[in-house]
């Protein structure tokens, strides 16, 4: 049976080294290794002592995978139908039962239907910004936009605060950074995701900067390593040590991550049996959300995976018709498999959008923009199962029980992970500042 939450009130610079020398090292030294390598580098160099503080919080998660559908997805064919509303509301989509008692999600989440014993749906997130860049600002950093500081990602304050486990970097970006909001704000740049490069449904699929470039065996891969000692031997001699040290550090690990089998065999798609890569689907959807699964498992933090172009201002239900299942298929995939392999309940997963689309269907046939009300999802990791959390009103245009602020879902996500964002200030150039601002846990959404 669906439940409902009571009411809660709210409550190093990184050192670079001259152009020069970074140009010769870049074209002479390793240039097949690529500058996204080296810049991934300088984000996962967090050693004890340096920016990693010891949770206060028992964490309920050891990991998050993070689905972002770019361009406001619509709760009334998704997770929120209106099958009550007059026509021009309720949409062209009938509502298929869900496995809890009485609640509806939309007719193309077949698959998902089937897991909403698994999973929590809220169904008030609200923020009020109706414009692209700055709800996703909003659900990439827990914070409103200022035009004063640049904040850093979810994925960035955990890569600051917990770091890396297992040779693995601690926050992943499938297929690809998908916005500056997702980078590191104000934080050094050695907290930067680590982007894999091309879609892993793709058939020739390779990681950028894990493989060893054309033409380059191990022993030629030795050979520049010990060229590169010698370079930087060289010019340690002629610049600041801190410099070079911080710099030097990334080139290491950049050479041990290339050579590290766990890193490899994370990434490595392949080794999934055929029948569970149909299970999830041989497309985009299912193929990145499988590889975000085989990277938690293998020890990343924070995975970032989008997916899509949910910005249907025209032809709503032709664009649904495309998009939605796919999404269905995999997602519902990726709760079983985790649940199955006993990893849902360490797993914090997440469905989000930028903001929601507008209650009426507009005159093109789509729905515009609407950041008053919209659902996202949220499963394992200490988050209740079976739970409908909050609701909007009869058309979906305000919230009407439960309103979710971000400030408050960051909050109930770095609480999950064990990160103390009440007590812990980040302090970039010596200014603190809070690492989520008046928000508060909703306990109710927890175990």
């Amino acid at each position: 049976m669906a439940r409902r939450g009571s009411r809660q009130a709210k409550k190093g610079r990184c050192a670079g080294a001259p152009i020069s020398r970074r140009t010769f090292l870049q074209v002479g030294m390793i240039g097949g290794l690529g500058l996204t390598l080296d810049h991934f580098l300088r984000s996962r160099s967090a050693f004890a002592g340096e920016g990693i503080a010891v949770p206060k919080a028992t964490p309920r998660a050891d990991s998050v995978i993070h689905i972002f559908l770019p361009g406001g997805l619509s709760a009334q064919e998704t997770f929120d139908p209106k099958p009550f509303a007059p026509i021009e509301y309720r949409g062209a989509f009938g509502t298929r039962p869900t496995s809890l008692d009485g609640v509806l999600f939309g007719d193309l989440l077949k698959h998902t239907a089937g897991v909403a014993d698994k999973i929590t749906i809220c169904r008030a997130m609200s923020h009020g910004e109706a414009d692209h860049d700055r709800g996703v600002h909003n659900m990439f950093t827990g914070y409103r936009p200022s035009p004063a500081i640049q904040y850093p990602s979810l994925g960035s304050v955990v890569s600051h605060e917990l770091g890396g486990r297992n040779d693995l970097p601690p926050y992943v970006c499938i297929p690809q950074q998908p916005n500056s909001h997702a980078g590191t704000g104000y934080l050094s740049t050695r907290f930067a995701p680590f982007s894999i490069g091309s879609d892993p449904a793709r058939k020739d699929f390779q990681v950028r900067d894990l493989a060893l470039p054309k033409g380059v065996d191990g022993p030629r891969f030795a050979r520049r390593r010990r060229m590169l000692d010698a370079v930087n031997d060289y010019f340690r001699q002629l610049e600041s040590a801190d410099s070079l040290d911080a710099v030097d550090r990334f080139y290491h690990e950049a050479y041990a991550l290339i050579g590290s089998k766990k890193a490899r065999a994370a990434f490595d798609l392949a080794a999934e049996p055929k029948k569970l890569r149909t299970e999830y689907g041989m497309h985009s959807a299912g193929q990145r959300m499988l590889l975000a699964r085989r990277l938690v498992e293998a020890g990343v933090r924070f995975v970032s995976m989008t997916y899509g172009s949910w910005d249907m201002h025209d032809k709503i239900e032709a664009g649904m018709k495309k998009q939605l299942p796919p999404f269905d298929q995999a997602f519902a995939a990726l709760i079983r498999d985790l649940d199955r392999r006993g990893r849902l309940d360490r797993t914090l997963v997440m469905v989000t959008t930028e903001f929601g689309r507008s209650p009426k269907i507009n005159a093109t046939g789509g729905r515009d923009h609407w950041p008053r009300v919209f659902s996202i999802a949220l499963a394992g990791g200490g988050i209740q199962r079976g739970l409908v959390y909050g609701s909007s009103d009869p058309t979906g245009n305000e919230p009407e029980e439960n309103p979710l602020p971000v400030e408050d879902w960051a909050a109930t996500v770095y609480h999950l992970l064990g990160i103390d964002f009440q007590g812990k200030l980040l302090a970039p150039g010596g200014r603190p500042i809070d690492i989520v601002r008046g928000g508060a846990v909703r306990r109710d959404l927890l175990i």
